[in-house]
């Protein structure tokens, strides 16, 4: 049996029950049976031509009277054959309904829902694709097979079942490149009542399958989950050391100015953690829940960068130390969110400000680099020249609260988050981070973006 893949014409909405193969059970005994008589008929017509030209050889019969009665023998069988046909056609376009095209309502109702819709007919070919199917899902074509734009397991084998008379499901799948992504699709049985009366069987007319984005919703679960586990960690040592001091003021140092001066600075310093803490753990939650989504905005880097570098000079020149830059007039252009991206730069040169200072100088390089592999990218870099990191911590560096060296770390005021920020934000922008350090030498910190074609 073949199968009409293709795109139906212009006027196909008005012929909407147009089939383009033979049907199931009693339609498919007919077809054989015209299709039978149809080869009787053309070997009678052969034979008959045969017949009349040995007698025009042999027996002298007169060209006009065998062309003549060549003619006749020809009506009489197209005549016998056309009894059947019209039987045969009728069954055909009553009873078939693999291989239809859905009329024009069905595609603008389709076209009006706000996510993925597909119509496939019961042989597995995509019949329409909604606007919004067209954009989340380009493998999706009209007149080609589901499995050729959407190669998810569970999906197809669902839409097998339904396709054999089953009845509708709901399945779920994870993708993880290039993100980690949830989706869940329904898939429902439509069968047409006026095609029903003529063809009970248990094949649907189209099967749709419905695609819902559940990212979103997963990762707010993630993030409400994390958040309590991270932050009933995290800020039991702060609380509990507040909750002594306040004991220790409302009994033995209740009358004692001096020890309340030093209660009350500590305490100051201990909710100052906690507040950093929290700002930390929501910007990560924030940026978490949109890791799916990459930013599309034109973003002129060298901009960015300078406008760090005034905004942190009070901090360095507080810690007497000063930046140093080495920004290139190159176009250094990437698609980006503007606020994330300036919480990278201001990460990792405070942090060269706190572990790096010794030296007194951190520097940011800014340039644009063109690699036969990877192409055009613009290059961040952030060097200091203080202690560095042993070899042993630098892999886990981008690890949640983890500090490679957790006193000097508390004393600086650190919270663990800040390089886990920067390698979830360069992750949503498709970015990476390398680090490079050894003991005694200082470290370089080095982010790589993909450079846009587009000018800002």
């Amino acid at each position: 049996m073949t199968l009409d893949a293709s795109p139906p014409p212009a006027d196909a909405a008005s012929e909407a029950r147009i089939v383009t193969s033979e049907p199931e059970a009693g339609g498919a005994d007919r077809g054989r049976r015209g299709l039978a008589i149809s080869i009787v008929n053309w070997w009678l017509i052969i034979a008959a031509g045969i017949v009349f030209f040995l007698l025009m050889v042999f027996a002298g019969l007169n060209i006009g009277a065998a062309l003549l009665g060549f003619a006749g023998i020809t009506s009489v069988v197209w005549l016998v054959g056309s009894l059947e046909r019209p039987q045969q056609a009728a069954v055909s376009v009553g009873a078939g309904r693999i291989g239809r095209w859905p009329d024009s309502g069905l595609r603008t109702g389709l076209d009006a829902i706000d996510q993925p819709c597909v119509l496939v007919d019961a042989t597995g070919i995509t019949r329409h694709v909604n606007p919004e199917g067209v954009v989340r899902f380009a493998g999706l074509r009209t007149g080609f097979p589901l499995s050729f734009g959407l190669r998810t397991t569970v999906v197809l084998d669902a839409f097998t079942r339904l396709a054999a008379g089953g009845g509708p499901e709901t399945v779920e799948w994870t993708e993880r490149v290039p993100t980690e992504r949830w989706f869940r699709a329904v898939l429902t049985p439509i069968r047409l009542p006026i095609v029903r009366e003529t063809d009970p069987g248990p094949a649907p007319d189209f099967v749709l399958l419905r695609i819902i984005d559940r990212t979103e919703a997963y990762l707010v679960e993630r993030m409400r989950v994390d958040f309590i586990a991270n932050a009933s960690h995290e800020l039991r040592t702060p609380l509990a050391s507040l909750i002594g001091f306040v004991e220790t003021l409302q009994g033995p140092a209740r009358d004692d100015p001096n020890a309340r001066a030093k209660f009350l600075a500590i305490m100051l310093d201990q909710a100052n953690r906690m507040k950093r803490l929290i700002d930390d753990l929501l910007s990560l939650s924030r940026v978490e829940m949109k890791a799916h989504v990459r930013p599309d905005t034109p973003l002129d880097l060298a901009v960015t960068c300078r406008h760090v570098v005034d905004a942190l000079g009070p901090v360095a020149a507080e810690a007497g130390v000063s930046i140093e830059t080495d920004i290139t007039s190159e176009a250094a252009v990437v698609l980006g969110d503007r606020d994330e991206l300036v919480q990278v730069i201001s990460n990792l040169i405070e942090n060269a400000i706190k572990y790096g200072g010794e030296a007194r100088r951190v520097r940011l390089g800014l340039r644009r680099e063109s690699l036969p592999q990877r192409g055009a990218q613009v290059v961040i870099e952030v060097q200091d020249w203080g202690p560095g990191i042993a070899i042993e911590h630098v892999p886990r560096l981008t690890e949640r609260f983890y500090r490679a060296g957790n006193a000097q770390s508390r004393e600086k005021k650190g919270t663990g988050l800040g390089l886990a920020i920067v390698k979830h934000i360069l992750a949503r922008h498709r970015g990476q981070l390398k680090i490079d350090s050894e003991v005694g030498r200082g470290s370089t910190f080095q982010v790589r973006l993909e450079a846009a074609a587009t000018s800002v």
